[in-house]
């Protein structure tokens, strides 16, 4: 088909330093409209009753989709980034199967069938992105090593999922800096990414109180409790003002508690309402955050070697 042809040539292209950003576009245009037209003959077979023909004309979009995206995969080794095209294999093959689904559900086997096709070349493909990243990372990173000098590795990362009805949320800051990445439902890729600037901003540590650790919060209490009495108030007064304390610090620490930065008489969690959704997830990044850097006495380090000589 035309699709399975243009899928071919950007393949062909990718494998090539110099054309490989408009292969990777090809081949992303090849992908989707391979998974299209095989979701709209699907669909028509399930209008018609024919559920067998529905699932396996299913079954073989996807599975040719994911053939492609893995060629796409290995010729784009010296191209690092361009495995978006392999990645909407993913999300396409997902909603092919919950859009067939919806249309004819009765029969359980094929049914069973069809999810176990979706599962498995979701994870041929998410297997092949993270070979793929592997020998591109691995290439960039000793090129970058033997310039510098210095040898750079990743040190954290995480991988994120969304459903149909989410959002993700990403913004980059001082030049790459501080990165966040987060995902709301019902509500738009504005308002998730209006939250991920705030949380750029006010370095929130958790998204809501009961992601805050039971003995984190007690070890705050029983401070400002100490505070609280070392300030002279009776038992009973300490306590109430433990109490507006630790609220205060859930607004330090906590994402939904925070005034918006964009508008401070709203809470985080208040905006995202108003707009009609809620936050599930937030990843924030920021170069440097969590190495324990050495400190030395200057001073202490010059009698050290002096005693070393005698």
């Amino acid at each position: 088909s035309v699709f399975s042809l243009t899928t071919s040539i950007g393949t062909v292209m990718m494998a090539i330093p110099w054309t490989a950003a408009a292969g990777a576009i090809l081949v992303n245009i090849g992908l989707k409209g391979t998974l299209a037209c095989g979701l709209t003959k699907a669909t028509i077979y399930a209008a018609h009753g024919d559920i067998k023909s529905a699932f396996i004309t299913l079954g073989t979009t996807i599975m040719t989709a994911t053939t492609a995206a893995m060629g796409a995969g290995g010729a784009a080794k010296s191209a690092l980034g361009t495995a978006t095209a392999s990645l909407n294999v993913i999300n396409s093959a997902a909603k092919v199967g919950a859009s067939v689904r919806q249309v004819q559900g009765k029969d359980a086997g094929m049914l069973l069938s069809s999810i176990s096709a979706i599962t498995g070349a979701a994870a041929a493909v998410t297997g092949g992105i993270q070979n793929f990243s592997e020998v591109g990372n691995t290439a960039g990173t000793l090129a970058k090593t033997a310039k510098i000098g210095e040898k750079l590795s990743f040190r954290r990362f995480e991988k994120v999922v969304k459903e149909d009805n989410q959002e993700f949320g990403e913004y980059i800051h001082i030049g790459g800096k501080i990165a966040v990445l987060t995902v709301v439902d019902g509500a738009s890729a504005e308002v998730a990414k209006d939250v991920a600037m705030h949380a750029a901003a006010m370095r929130p540590k958790y998204v809501s109180k009961e992601d805050v650790p039971a003995e984190e919060v007690e070890h705050e209490k029983s401070i400002l409790k100490e505070q609280a009495m070392a300030e002279g108030k009776p038992a009973e007064i300490a306590e109430k003002i433990v109490i507006g304390r630790v609220n205060k610090y859930f607004k330090e620490i906590c994402l939904l508690e925070q005034p918006f930065v964009k508008d401070g008489d709203v809470s985080v969690a208040t905006y995202v309402k108003n707009n009609g959704g809620t936050v599930s997830k937030m990843i924030r990044f920021e170069v440097g955050e969590g190495i324990e850097k050495r400190e030395e006495n200057f001073a202490e380090e010059v009698m050290k070697q002096q005693q070393a000589t005698k």
